[in-house]
């Protein structure tokens, strides 16, 4: 005999709990910080499932931030040498299609926040944009679950709001502690959704942005 199960409902977000908003910034009004978007990540032990779309993604939001004047400041991750986050090696620089222009910050970091022990916030305040400045931040890049996903945290933490462009995001599989494999597509939804509860907003696509 089959037992009927209610259909799960979901919790209040603790943004709308505590009365946080969730409109999505205008492009304009942003600063693009694009995180990670190395070569480590399209082939080797480090691909990550749907790169090549995500990537593309990225490429077009970033000629949308230029065309409207937006600031953009690329990270991407030091790993050191012969490894494939090694930025004085091929495997380990910005890919071509988001390859930062002349004036375009670039910004190292060795740890999965962007903020931690970097000069993101000090490049944020040259650019003018600080918490409470009513610049937000546009977040892309890789992975999902971590750099993404912990530079949402660190912007939060620091006052500013963060917003994750979903498309231009890609992670992977992994072993989850009991031994299952959480698929990639299941552990990038579940690290945006974590976003959505309380640390910033998460948008689909690009075209989600307002105009």
């Amino acid at each position: 005999m089959s037992i009927d199960r209610p259909t799960p409902q979901p919790s209040t977000p603790l943004r709308d709990v505590i009365g946080l908003g969730n409109q999505p910034p205008k492009l304009s009004d942003s600063v693009l910080i694009l995180i990670d978007f190395q070569n480590t990540y399209r082939s080797g032990v480090m691909a990550l499932e749907g790169a090549e779309e995500a990537l593309a993604a990225g490429a077009r939001l970033l000629e949308r931030a230029r065309a409207a004047g937006t600031p953009v400041v690329h990270v991407l991750n030091d790993g050191g040498v012969d490894t494939p986050y090694d930025i004085r090696a091929h495997i380990g620089a910005i890919s071509d299609e988001v390859a930062p222009a002349d004036g375009e910050a670039v910004v190292v970091k060795q740890f999965p926040n962007s903020f931690h022990a970097t000069e993101l916030e000090q490049t944020l305040s040259d650019l003018g944009v600080a918490p409470g400045s009513g610049k937000d931040l546009v977040l892309a890049g890789f992975m999902t679950h971590m750099c993404v996903n912990y530079t949402a945290q660190g912007a939060f933490n620091l006052g500013y709001r963060p917003t994750v462009v979903a498309e231009a995001t890609a992670t992977r599989a992994l072993t989850a502690p009991d031994g299952t494999v959480l698929p990639a597509a299941a552990l990038h939804t579940a690290a945006l959704t974590t976003i959505t509860d309380l640390l910033g907003t998460v948008v689909p696509t690009i075209d989600a942005l307002p105009a």
